[in-house]
């Protein structure tokens, strides 16, 4: 493999303020931005910080004083914790005066009793470094965020208790809700407003006007915060038709979500989430929306008067595999990619929205060393001698899904994919039945005899097998739903019976190949092969990659290979497809050493060994946002 050198929601906040709102008008978006207050109340006196924010019928008030929110959204997760200053900094200096970010629960508790808020997850970190650029924040902490993530965000080990009854009051699951909360809340209550932080506001739970399963679960959510110590400003949001279905009784603001061209006779003081862009699938078009589009809506929203926040204004990567799916009409999975056609980049480059947004006081201006033009050695393992660094095997009568898989502490299996081998002793039909989730590879005594996807049900074997043979399914999950009301129904795997001959298999050895950081590394110290002519598929490829220097940003490009996913320094940077639209992968550039960096990519089926470094994104073709 020769490593070639580089040449959703908008919410509104309800108040009795009638309002008729049209996308069609001018206004001065230089003079409006200069209308916020960056955190400072009318006349500079110093603040008591004993109200916090508050609304009346026309305005917010911080503190008693007018105040216009005027917010971006930046996820710490999606941003490599290196790049988090430079990213704040530019939002900063586009005019935002208030950060909100989300929390994910399934990457702070990966584990039932494991809690990671240490380096990239370090929240305490982020929000005190917003404090420190002058920023405000308004947290999202869920503990359901939807925000295009795995399972939106829930932990899916949740999943392992079979009468798991997700976003409801469900014991099983407040009871976990209450061990999460009992960790991250205690962390965050110091940094609100009123405590000295730059907290200001905080959401329960997210758009739950849309799923409204229990109508407890609401208040459930708004007492375990402000038992927990929680006493800014709380408020929900959801669509409009779902407001009611999905509010809570009590001192807490609704927020309505709505679409970029609003006309409403009776218009509230603040747009919690305006969409800068969209996100994309695998298949797809890469979305994107006119800058000139965005931006005079959010000149009509400012020109209002109104409060805004933008999502996102940094959409930053999906690394690893925590991307989601989408369920209806159809499933489809999400790509690695969280551009969003926001107003920076991917990679924190400045964009025409982010021009027009305001007028740059200066390009940034740091440029670190390009990374050279190097050819080197490569070598390969095949699946089957990677076997041997899983955790496993594990022998069931029947197959197992992902989630009740007994690894990781009996956690089940998050992400990734699971090898599902039986014996077979003769050829005919393969019926999946629907319980392929997502997507499976399928060899007879490891040679490729054909795919399932969740929508191919049937797969004729050769006829003339005879003797005992092993049937191999490698199971993907290329992500569970983020959204909508068959969240408890994403378990992944196999999920139930393959039928062969309308018999159903029996007797199963099952690998969990999950691509966990351990694992990679574990890759590092295995017997690497020559890469040979016609090398093993699905196999693992690696190479050495030398910077000098502090290495730059960069983008990782595969033509003619097919699909899987790039670690670099055993960090995953997400999927790649062939079919689109994502064509690159982003890499940072402190994810880079100065010197010898190890590049492995695990290919499914066809590689041409060899990987492309960019200085430029390649997205795909795209499609204006409807």
């Amino acid at each position: 493999m020769a490593l070639q050198g580089h040449s959703h929601r908008r919410c509104y906040i309800h108040t009795r303020l009638t309002v008729h709102l049209c996308s069609d008008a001018a206004v001065n978006l230089t003079g409006l931005l200069l209308m916020s207050l960056q955190g400072r109340p009318a006349g500079g006196r110093r603040m008591t910080r004993k109200v916090g924010l508050s609304a009346n019928s026309s305005q917010f008030t911080l503190e008693g004083q007018p105040f216009h929110i005027l917010g971006g959204s930046v996820h710490y997760f999606r941003v490599p914790r290196a790049y988090w200053r430079d990213r704040l900094l530019k939002m900063k200096a586009c005019g935002i005066n208030t950060l909100t970010t989300y929390v994910p629960w399934s990457l702070h508790q990966p584990e039932r009793g494991v809690f990671n808020f240490h380096t990239q997850l370090d929240l305490e970190a982020y929000i005190n470094l917003a404090a420190d650029l002058g920023l405000w924040v308004i947290l999202r902490p869920g503990p359901y965020i939807s925000s295009e993530l795995d399972l939106g965000g829930l932990p899916s080990w949740l999943l392992s208790d079979g009468s798991m009854r997700l976003r409801t009051t469900y014991p099983g699951f407040t009871q976990a809700v209450d061990t999460f909360f009992d960790k991250l809340i205690p962390k965050v209550v110091p940094l609100q407003f009123k405590k000295g932080g730059p907290i200001i506001a905080v959401q329960v739970e997210n758009e739950y006007g849309s799923f409204a399963k229990d109508e407890s679960y609401m208040l459930f959510i708004k007492e375990a915060l402000q038992s927990r110590g929680i006493s800014e400003l709380l408020f929900t949001s959801d669509n409009h038709n779902t407001l009611k279905s999905g509010g809570v009784e009590g001192d807490v603001y609704d927020c309505v979500c709505l679409f970029c061209t609003i006309c409403q006779p009776n218009g509230p003081t603040m747009v919690m989430d305006y969409w800068t862009g969209w996100y994309d699938v695998w298949g797809d078009l890469h979305h994107v929306l006119p800058p000139e589009d965005m931006v005079s809506t959010v000149r009509e929203i400012l020109r209002r008067g109104m409060s805004v926040n933008l999502y996102m204004f940094h959409g930053g990567s999906s690394f690893g595999f925590m991307s989601g799916a989408l369920q209806d009409p159809s499933y489809k999975a999400l790509v690695p990619s969280y551009d969003y056609d926001a107003p920076l980049s991917e990679a924190g480059e400045y964009t025409p929205k982010y021009h027009l947004l305001r007028d740059l006081l200066s390009r940034y201006n740091s440029k670190p060393t390009p990374l050279p033009d190097l050819v080197f050695y490569s070598s390969h393992m095949s699946l089957w001698d990677a076997l041997s660094f899983t955790e496993g095997p594990f022998k069931s009568l029947k197959p197992i899904n992902m989630e009740n898989l007994p690894v990781n502490n009996k956690n089940g299996q998050s992400y990734g994919y699971t090898l599902y081998e039986t014996t077979i002793t003769s050829g005919g039909l393969l019926k999946s039945g629907d319980n392929v989730r997502d997507r499976a590879l399928v060899f007879v005594d490891r040679s490729f005899i054909g795919l399932f996807k969740r929508q191919s049900l049937e797969h004729k074997n050769d006829q003339s097998l005879q003797g005992r043979r092993t049937l191999s399914l490698l199971v993907e999950n290329c992500g569970r739903v983020h959204q909508g009301r068959d969240l408890d129904k994403q378990h992944k795997g196999l999920v139930g019976d393959i039928l062969l001959n309308n018999i159903s298999l029996r007797d199963f050895t099952i690998y969990s190949l999950d691509m966990k950081p351990s694992f990679i590394d574990s890759l590092y110290r295995a017997p690497w092969k020559t890469l040979p002519e016609t090398p093993s598929f699905p196999g693992f490829f690696m190479g050495r990659l030398f910077a000098y220097g502090y290495p730059s940003d960069t983008f990782v490009k595969l033509p003619g290979w097919e699909k899987g996913v790039v670690f670099v320094n055993g960090l995953n940077l997400g999927r790649y497809w062939s079919i689109g639209p994502q064509q690159t992968l982003y890499l940072p550039g402190p994810f880079l050493n100065s010197g010898i960096n190890q590049v492995i990519v695990f290919e499914e089926q066809e590689g041409d060994y060899k990987v492309h470094f960019e200085d430029t994104p390649d997205l795909g073709m795209t499609a204006d946002i409807q």
